[in-house]
């Protein structure tokens, strides 16, 4: 599985063979939410807490390493 970034116990991933739309995980002890790539919107789960809000910000900034791994480990969905 494809960690991008770890903040004290906070993850963010993507996982191979996933569903569509393209989209990340911000995984923590208590939560788990997904975020769609392009948009950085929550479509499921909710983003609590400082460090869940820091591994979001993360992501905003490097976008374009979370396209790159959703499109090496998930390439039947790549994301133009």
């Amino acid at each position: 599985m494809g960690k991008l970034f770890e903040i004290g116990n906070v993850l963010v991933r993507v996982y191979a063979n996933d569903n569509l739309p393209p989209h990340f995980h911000i995984v923590g002890p208590d939560h788990d939410a997904l975020v769609e790539i392009e948009t950085l919107a929550v479509i499921r789960g909710q983003i609590v807490g400082a460090s869940m809000k820091e591994a979001l910000n993360w992501a905003r900034e490097n976008r374009t390493a979370v396209a790159a791994e959703w499109n090496r480990i998930n390439s039947r969905f790549p994301i133009a």
